[in-house]
């Protein structure tokens, strides 16, 4: 019988919760989905894109990946090893006032998610239009691998996020 690997665990109970704030809870729209297999480099990724309800121009990503280094540990069973998953979190939010508006994102997040995490933002804008604003690609990815274990911790991270995402809507 086949045996789900920690990544597809991890991938149908976020599934299952996000799409259950999206259709019951109506707490939030969901824009985008992607499920991939990375051929070149067998690897696993899922990402799952909302934004809250009535509120669509800050958009949060959850992205839980699995290389083949971290597949091939759980499958082989090689001993002393930990198996799991990488987590990470990408909002995106335009920004008008650099310096202001991206330090008070950096404290924001700080405050509201209790782990270790590292925190990039990446800025862009259109060449040739007017820089009036730029996008902030918000990237938060968590050091700790996931595993079964943390399945629990799902409703919480989900709460995180629903409440970052309401506080970058404010800045």
């Amino acid at each position: 019988m086949y045996d789900p690997t920690i990544f597809e665990n991890l991938k149908v109970a976020f599934e299952n919760q996000v799409y259950d704030l999206d259709n019951i809870e109506r707490e939030i729209d969901i824009t985008n989905r992607v499920d991939r297999m990375d051929f070149a480099v067998l690897a696993r990724e899922f990402a799952i894109q909302f934004s809250l309800a009535d509120q669509p121009d800050v958009t949060a990503e959850i992205v839980l990946q699995a290389s083949i280094k971290e597949l091939a540990e759980e499958i082989l069973e090689l001993p002393g090893k930990n198996p799991g998953c990488s987590l990470s979190v990408r909002f995106h939010k335009h920004v008008d006032d650099i310096a202001i508006q991206c330090k008070q994102i950096e404290q924001a997040l700080h405050a509201i998610w209790e782990t270790e995490f590292q925190l990039t933002q990446t800025l862009s804008f259109v060449y040739a239009q007017e820089a009036s604003s730029y996008l902030d690609m918000i990237d938060v990815k968590f050091t700790v691998k996931m595993n079964e274990d943390h399945m629990g911790d799902i409703a919480d991270f989900l709460d995180h996020v629903l409440e970052s995402l309401a506080v970058l809507n404010r800045i």
